[in-house]
């Protein structure tokens, strides 16, 4: 193989069509309480939305960083920048509430609550770990970092039309948690849905953290 084929392997953002890949994103996870309140509170959304892919309530998470489909040799460099992150950010105060839509809330693509706190230290985070990523030679996202918890994705240009009203970011609370660490996940495609394995988890300020009450043994981005 060639130095430049090698190269193309590494890349964090190959897509699923890369065999030896392993598809993978970094996310903070939801207690399942909260997962379950948040479900709830979104039948309303699920009822008026037809032509939506929703998110199952058990998959409910924060994305920091989306990776694609990457190899061993990278996700040791995505351990070693996500474990450089975390040290720096003490643990912090995470609240959900209001729905909204992108690219906007009358032709959603993709449907998400919102935070109510705690959208500070998520994106020094995701900056802190862009700047570890370069360190070990992965290439930035290439775009903005706007905390939210995908809830669904519209699956045709129409498809989530006639609930704008209510995706106008506010909204009762829908539950808080204490972040304390945060998780390197791989994502298995199957016909059921996507399932969640942890690779690596990392607590925040270098210290042990505990997330209480989330099952890190499945997920969805």
């Amino acid at each position: 193989m060639s130095r430049r084929g090698a190269k193309d392997r590494e890349r964090p953002r190959g897509g699923g069509s890369e065999p030896r890949g392993i598809r993978s994103f970094v996310a903070v996870l939801l207690p399942e309480a909260v997962q379950a309140r948040v479900d709830e509170a979104a039948a309303e959304l699920r009822r008026r939305a037809g032509a939506v892919s929703w998110v199952r309530a058990e998959n409910l998470h924060l994305t920091v960083r989306f990776l694609g489909s990457v190899d061993e040799a990278t996700l040791g460099r995505v351990r070693e920048a996500l474990a450089e992150a975390a040290a720096g950010l003490a643990p912090f105060r995470l609240a959900l509430g209001g729905f909204g839509g992108f690219p906007t809330a009358h032709a959603p693509r993709v449907i998400w609550v919102g935070l109510t706190a705690g959208a500070e230290p998520l994106v020094e985070l995701h900056a802190r770990l862009e700047t570890a990523l370069a360190r070990g030679g992965i290439e930035p996202e290439g775009r903005g970092f706007h905390p939210h918890v995908t809830l669904g994705r519209s699956r045709e240009p129409r498809g989530a039309s006639g609930i704008g009203e209510l995706l106008d970011g506010t909204g009762e609370p829908l539950g808080e948690s204490r972040v304390e660490a945060v998780h390197l996940m791989r994502s298995d495609l199957r016909p059921e849905g996507a399932r969640y394995g942890v690779l690596a988890r990392e607590a925040l300020g270098g210290g042990s953290g505990h997330s209480p009450g989330v099952d890190m043994s499945r997920g969805n981005p």
